[in-house]
């Protein structure tokens, strides 16, 4: 079930939320966290149903385990716990992709499971990790199997996070106060959720035909087809995660719960650290936890503080995905990340326009990996970007009178056409990217926008036109791109 669906927003929202907060008002808590941990199980296998009892079977051993550690500060029993874990999502994401490249680099024949990736299990896996870790360093108590159960499943979050950690959810449901029906965290909640749906549906659905189009249809890429395509990802991306992160944010808000914020405006970012600091949040709150400070962070010297990063961004690009694509994508922000921090040991400083520019260039540049199907298909786009293939440029896209005004280009080798090969491309389009990246880089993001909410007429006004705009044009239904990962 996809939150921009007629089913999830006129059906099972209204029902889950009713039904949660009338148990707890006739004092049925029990009850009410037990229907919420029923109906995100229901809202999990909506999807496909056959995984539910792989979610069932990982929440059991892992809430076992757990319980068991609390009691016994055992490694072996942590290391079983991890092992099951990590074995069972690199079994189901990563089994096919071993056996593939095993079968090209000694031409054996082992035959693929071509296994479909249970949904959320990259999500989910990590929260456990966390849980688990956290209670062999004694950071966690003795909890009832139903906290744990909501903890993991609860349903805003559980497809495609935000990441969250045990200690940031379970203490809120155990709140008496968060219990009641609250206007205000209702309010504030729909309001963030028109945010996250328009970004969906008004944004990032409008881009995604154009990106592919340029990725995965056409076979060859001009210069001008190139940019735009992969800028038009630049943003897709943004607009559908950073959408599905506002919606779940939005939705735990109308049941009292604040989830952790997973954006901040990361196309602003002046350095790649920067960039990491508020992009995916979560993500990078867990892998400098769970894995770079335990390799030692920069407490092990210069040399190792470098080889951890780059594990670290290793690790990021094959969590993403099962592809040599995610996995060089890992490796160029892990290299840009030491780059990064040789330039400041040496005293390195720039201008914050020029870091944004280098950097802003160098995520567009390595997004291009993340959204290619092969190695090859990354070139294609990126031969284009780089000229390889020419330059044209079409009045389907630039107004007559500029063209007519550029025709002095010719001398230097650039062409002109009535239209570009990726048929989508033309003003509108470009209009669709420009605005994108007036909202990316000018207005507030979702977090500094319900900071500073406020439920006045203008507000409300403004939450119904994000609403029914993003309603009207649920007609096609897209899933949503980290669903994939």
């Amino acid at each position: 079930m996809l939150f921009n669906s007629f089913e999830f927003i006129f059906l099972f929202l209204p029902i889950a939320f009713l039904l949660y907060f009338l148990l707890n008002k006739f004092g049925q808590t029990t009850l009410a966290k037990a229907w919420l941990v029923a109906a995100s199980l229901f809202f999990y296998s909506y999807w496909n149903i056959k995984y539910l009892p792989l979610m069932l079977v990982s929440l059991i051993v892992n809430y076992c385990i757990g319980m068991r550690l609390v009691q016994y500060k055992s490694k072996l029993l942590l290391t079983v716990g991890l092992i099951f874990n990590i074995g069972m999502l690199s079994y189901f994401k990563y089994y096919d992709f071993f056996l593939q490249n095993v079968n090209s680099l000694f031409g054996t024949h082992f035959t693929l499971l071509s296994l479909t990736l249970p949904l959320a299990i990259s999500f989910y896996t990590f929260q456990k990790i966390a849980f688990l870790v956290d209670t062999y360093r004694g950071e966690t108590e003795a909890c009832h199997f139903l906290d744990y159960a909501l903890f993991v499943t609860f349903f805003p979050q559980l497809i495609a996070g935000p990441i969250v950690h045990h200690a940031q959810i379970m203490p809120q449901f155990a709140d008496r106060s968060k219990k009641r029906w609250q206007s205000n965290y209702i309010v504030l909640g729909i309001f963030v959720f028109a945010i996250g749906i328009f970004k969906k549906v008004g944004i990032a659905d409008v881009l995604s035909p154009v990106v592919r189009e340029g990725f995965d249809v056409q076979q060859s890429l001009t210069f001008v087809e190139a940019w735009l395509s992969s800028l038009a990802f630049t943003f897709q991306l943004y607009f559908d995660f950073s959408g599905y992160s506002d919606m779940a944010i939005g939705i735990a808000l109308m049941f009292n719960i604040k989830l952790p914020q997973n954006f901040n405006s990361p196309y602003k970012a002046v350095s790649i650290q920067d960039f990491w600091h508020r992009w995916h949040m979560t993500l990078s709150q867990f892998l400098t936890k769970y894995v770079y400070i335990s390799l030692g962070g920069n407490r092990k010297g210069i040399t190792r503080t470098y080889v951890n990063i780059m594990i670290v961004f290793l690790i990021s690009g094959l969590w993403h995905g099962a592809g040599w694509t995610f996995i060089f994508w890992g490796f160029l922000h892990g290299l840009a990340s030491v780059v990064h921090r040789l330039w400041n040991k040496a005293g390195g400083r720039m201008p914050a326009w020029a870091g944004w520019l280098v950097t802003f260039f160098f995520i567009n540049i390595t997004w291009v990996f993340f959204r290619a199907t092969s190695m090859h298909d990354a070139v294609k786009v990126l031969k284009g970007m780089f000229g390889f293939n020419g330059f044209e440029l079409a009045n389907s896209v630039f107004p007559v009178f500029i063209i007519e005004k550029l025709q002095f280009l010719k001398e230097y080798g650039v062409s002109f056409t009535e239209a570009y090969h990726v048929s989508l491309l033309d003003t509108k389009i470009v209009a669709y990217i420009f605005g994108a990246v007036c909202i990316s880089f000018f207005l507030k993001n979702s977090i500094q926008l319900k900071d500073s909410f406020r439920p006045t007429v203008w507000t409300a006004l403004f939450t119904a036109i994000l609403l029914v705009y993003s309603v009207l044009h649920l007609t096609s239904i897209s899933e949503f791109l980290y669903f994939n990962f």
